[in-house]
Parts: C-alpha cells; structure tokens; sequence
C-alpha cells in the first residue's frame, strides 16, 4: 500500500481539516509507540511516561484538553483498514492505552474499512467483524472511550494495480462519513 495509503491519508486529513476547521489534524500521530493514522493534534506538548516494565520511554506525544468548537475536549482517532491483516489490534492497543491513561482527554476511535473486508457474496469478513466487537467491547468497558466503523468505498489496488479513479471522492464521503460519527458521539 505504502505511497497509496500515505496519500489517503493526507486527503483524509485535509477533508476532516476541512470539514472541521476548528480543530487541527495530522497524520501518523504516535500514541505511546502506536502511529495513528490520522488524528486530532491540538495540542503538539510532549510528556515523558514510565512503561508499566518500570522503564522510562523517551517523550512522546500525549494528547491535551484543548478545546474546540466541535468535539470539545476530546480526542479523534482514526484508522485506516487497507489491507491490514489484523485490524482488531487497533482498537485493541488504543484501548489499553486509554485505560492505562495515555489521554487527558475522552477518545473517539473511528476505524475505517476498505472494500478489501467485504464478502463477494455480502457481508464483511470475520477480520472486521472481530475488529467492530473489539472495538464495541472497549466503549462498553472503557469510560470516555468511544468506537465506531465506517466504510472507505473503495477496495485498494493489489500490489502493482492502478489505483481506483474515483478514490479521492470516497476519501470525502469517508470525511462526511466520520464527522457524522464525531457529531453522533
């Protein structure tokens, strides 16, 4: 996926940035060791963490109670499902970092899911639906940690293949698609 992913994620950034120009985004926003996809980032400060080892990490980013007009105080993941092999572990580890309080703030986690999910025959497969379970599971458990999925629209390009040409399109119907998401929450 490699260029292709970087440049729906950068179109993604910018469609929400448009959509939502009260706050500010970015790609690949770490959180502890974990790059997101795209993010909110209004607040760029730094803390340092000790590991539950007891080692000490090197700063990394940590996410602040800047508010907004939209979404006030609250955090926005999103991940993009390419063609990931496990996309449960997103929802997994961003979970587990909110509950051992890597955020100052409520997290809303939207994970995207390419065509690459979908069943020929309808539905989607077990790799998404054991990510949405995860992902259902951590809102229920978890206070100030919310989920949803939604659909990309497109189903990448194998290794080689031409791109779809109406991709950035659905990279906007995405867009439209997580603040409706946001705005829900």
């Amino acid at each position: 996926m490699g260029d292709f992913a970087d440049d729906v994620h950068r179109d993604l950034r910018d469609a929400l940035a448009a959509r939502l120009p009260s706050r500010k985004w970015r790609t690949e926003r770490y959180v502890e060791r974990t790059p997101v996809d795209v993010a909110t980032d209004d607040d760029a400060g730094r803390a340092s963490r000790v590991a539950p080892s007891g080692r000490s990490h090197s700063p990394v980013p940590r996410f602040s109670l800047a508010p907004a007009a939209l979404a006030p105080n609250r955090v926005i993941l999103v991940e993009v499902e390419m063609r990931r092999a496990d996309p449960a572990n997103n929802p997994v580890k961003l979970a587990r970092y909110a509950d051992e309080g890597a955020f100052d703030a409520p997290v809303h986690l939207v994970q995207v899911f390419s065509g690459y999910y979908d069943l020929a025959g309808g539905g989607v497969s077990t790799k998404r639906e054991n990510a949405e379970f995860v992902g259902r599971l951590a809102t229920d458990a978890l206070d100030g940690f919310t989920y949803d999925a939604v659909d990309l629209g497109f189903t990448p390009p194998k290794r080689g293949g031409d791109r779809p040409s109406d991709w950035r399109a659905r990279v906007h119907e995405t867009a439209d698609r997580i603040v409706d998401s946001v705005e829900r929450d």
